[in-house]
C-alpha cells in the first residue's frame, strides 16, 4: 500500500513538471514576436544585429539626414553622439518627428540599415524616452531640456 501512495506521488509530482514545461514553452513560443529590446546606436554598430532580429532603436535625429524620398519612403539617421545609423521608414511620419529631436523606432537591421515599421516621436517639447535619455547619458551628449 505505502509503494503504491509513493508511486502515485511521483506519477503527480513528474506530470505537474512536465506541464509546467510545456506552459513556459508555450508562453515563450507565444511571445517571440512581441519582445523587442532597445538598442543605442552605439550597440547597434559595436555588435550588429541578424537581419531576422526585431529590436528598437533610439536616439536623436541627426541634423541635415532626412530625406523624403520618392512616395513615402523617408531616410534619415539615428545617433546617440557615439555612432550614427542610417534608418529607412515607409509610411506617415509622427507630426512631432524632426531633426534633432529623440525617437524610437521598431524594425530590424539589414545591410548596415535599420529597417524601421514604427516610428514614434517625442510627445511634447520636453520629453525624451528614457532609454534614449539613458543611451545619450552614455555618450555624454545629453543636455537636459530648459525648464
Amino acid at each position: 500500500m505505502k509503494g503504491l501512495k509513493k508511486k502515485r506521488r511521483i506519477q503527480v509530482v513528474a506530470l505537474a513538471a512536465v506541464a509546467l514545461l510545456l506552459a513556459t514553452g508555450l508562453i515563450g513560443y507565444g511571445m517571440r514576436d512581441g519582445i523587442n529590446f532597445f538598442r543605442a546606436p552605439s550597440q547597434v554598430m559595436a555588435d550588429p544585429p541578424g537581419p531576422r532580429e526585431t529590436f528598437r532603436i533610439g536616439g536623436l535625429v541627426e541634423e541635415g539626414t532626412l530625406q523624403r524620398g520618392q512616395g513615402e519612403t523617408i531616410r534619415f539617421s539615428v545617433t546617440d553622439g557615439g555612432a550614427s545609423v542610417p534608418v529607412t521608414y515607409a509610411g506617415v511620419l509622427p507630426d512631432l518627428f524632426e531633426e534633432n529631436q529623440g525617437m524610437i523606432g521598431t524594425g530590424r537591421y539589414v545591410n548596415g540599415v535599420f529597417e524601421a515599421s514604427e516610428i514614434l516621436a517625442k510627445h511634447d517639447e520636453s520629453y525624451m524616452p528614457k532609454e534614449v535619455v539613458d543611451a545619450l547619458k552614455e555618450q555624454g551628449v545629453y543636455q537636459a531640456p530648459d525648464s
